[in-house]
């Protein structure tokens, strides 16, 4: 491992009337760092949905477009394990900033080379190596919560960072829209057209990352602060270990996490989970074209709150599941995936013509599937040591979207064509079902009382 991503070291404890002060600092500042730069991720992860238009213009079919965009979902799913397993054994301040930044690059290489968008399979690879720098933003984030946060606070602080993902997104479209219109005013459509799209939002995410570095610190002691669970006498367990030895990587996968069955739920969990949330929201213009008579104008409002329904859905998911269930996650998930179940039925039986009541059902599923995708990886840093977050979170990624999101896409298109929207509704209802049984398995399970001593 290069020198750069080494952990930082503990320095000297500072003294004890400094101690509480820093720590109020210095918590706020990190969690500004972790926030702003997992935000900025967002801005260059999924721009290439808004240049498919203008690539269809020179000739691209959606197929190939298609195909293409698919590579950052596989590569992402994948990168979230392997990167998460690399970065439990890095200095999360560098490792988030690293992957921010070469995600940056491969959009300015896309924007600012022509050669780089000329074929399919460039295309692809392009996107690919993309999806993988994507991959080292949440685990470092994961590493920074279970250090700067105690597990009886870490729902809503978890919570209100996990809305990142929700400001990010809406601020993307915006951003590359802008590009495009800077690029083709200042320099010409000749020089900088569509790829505008890719040029202004990875420069603005350079930027943030500049100052997410600034921000960011890897754990307490690195600053001379004590860890979290002595400073606020929150410990995950009744033996008050904290878990500051870094682990070896076989340690991490082999007595951590592969081995633990509480992590093995909760992933399982996360396919169910990802293909309610990518089933209903990547299929909801489709389905209100087809079969409510929605235009597309109205499909497209419709999709807009089904996303931003989700940011209060996840803080009022978090504060539950720390102050009505005192840190057990699995009994919030089981309330918030009751209450996706009935709003998919609502959404699957109200008949065409009822265009609010569509809508109040996309917003309730919106909102309420969101908690449960939080709930999951701030399970995961719960159910190991904290020098094993990482891992654990990216194992439970790597299901979610290597076969929740993909099968949301495919399986259902073919079931879909080859039986109807009721079919697929039928895999949306029994996936509710199935994440409510999995998020039932871990009701009584709070923190690392799950690991083994």
């Amino acid at each position: 491992m290069l020198k750069m991503f080494k952990p930082a070291k503990a320095v000297e404890r500072l003294p004890d009337d400094k101690i509480d002060s820093t720590y109020k600092k210095l918590r706020m500042q990190v969690f500004m760092g972790i926030f702003i730069g997992y935000a900025a991720y967002y801005l260059i992860r999924k721009n290439f949905s808004i240049a498919m238009p203008y690539l269809q213009e020179e000739g691209f079919s959606k197929g190939e477009l298609g195909l293409a965009l698919s590579a950052v979902s596989i590569a992402y799913g994948i990168s979230k394990f392997v990167m998460g397993t690399v970065s439990d054994r890095s200095n999360a301040r560098v490792f988030l900033v690293a992957g921010l930044i070469l995600s940056a690059i491969i959009n300015l290489l896309m924007g600012f080379v022509p050669v780089f968008t000329s074929t399919t399979t460039i295309m692809f690879i392009m996107l690919f190596v993309n999806g993988w720098f994507q991959g080292m933003g949440w685990p470092p984030s994961g590493r920074v919560l279970v250090h700067w946060f105690s597990v009886s606070e870490r729902g809503g602080k978890t919570a209100i960072w996990n809305v990142a993902h929700n400001v990010g997104g809406g601020l993307m479209a915006p951003l590359a829209t802008a590009g495009v219109a800077i690029g083709t005013s200042y320099f010409g459509a000749r020089f900088i057209g569509y790829e505008g799209v890719f040029i202004f939002p990875a420069i603005i995410a350079i930027l943030v990352a500049i100052v997410a570095y600034m921000l960011t610190r890897d754990t307490p002691q690195s600053v001379g602060l004590p860890p979290i669970e002595e400073h606020r006498n929150d410990y995950p367990s009744k033996s008050k270990e904290t878990f500051e030895t870094e682990l070896t990587t076989k340690e991490i996968l082999f007595k951590y996490v592969l081995n633990n069955k509480w992590v093995w739920a909760i992933a399982f969990a996360n396919i169910f989970v990802y293909f309610v949330r990518y089933g209903v929201l990547d299929w909801a213009p489709t389905y209100l074209s087809d079969e409510k008579g929605f235009s597309m104008n109205e499909s497209s409002f419709a999709y807009f709150l089904y996303e931003w329904a989700g940011i209060p859905g996840t803080l009022l998911c978090g504060w539950i599941s720390d102050k009505v269930f005192k840190g057990r996650r699995g009994p919030a998930g089981v309330v918030f995936m009751v209450g996706v179940l009935i709003a998919v039925l609502v959404y699957w039986f109200n008949p065409a013509g009822n265009p609010m009541i569509d809508n109040i059902a996309l917003i309730a599923i919106g909102f309420l599937i969101y908690g449960p995708v939080m709930l999951i990886g701030l399970q995961a840093l719960d159910y190991v040591p904290k020098k094993a977050a990482g891992t654990a979170a990216g194992l439970t990624g790597l299901f979610g979207y290597l076969f929740g999101s993909l099968s949301a896409n495919a399986i259902m298109g073919f079931v879909v064509d080859a039986n109807g929207w009721d079919a697929g509704f039928m895999l949306l209802t029994g996936s509710c079902v199935l994440a409510i049984v999995l998020f039932a398995l871990t009701w009584n399970v709070r923190g690392q009382e799950v690991v083994k001593h």
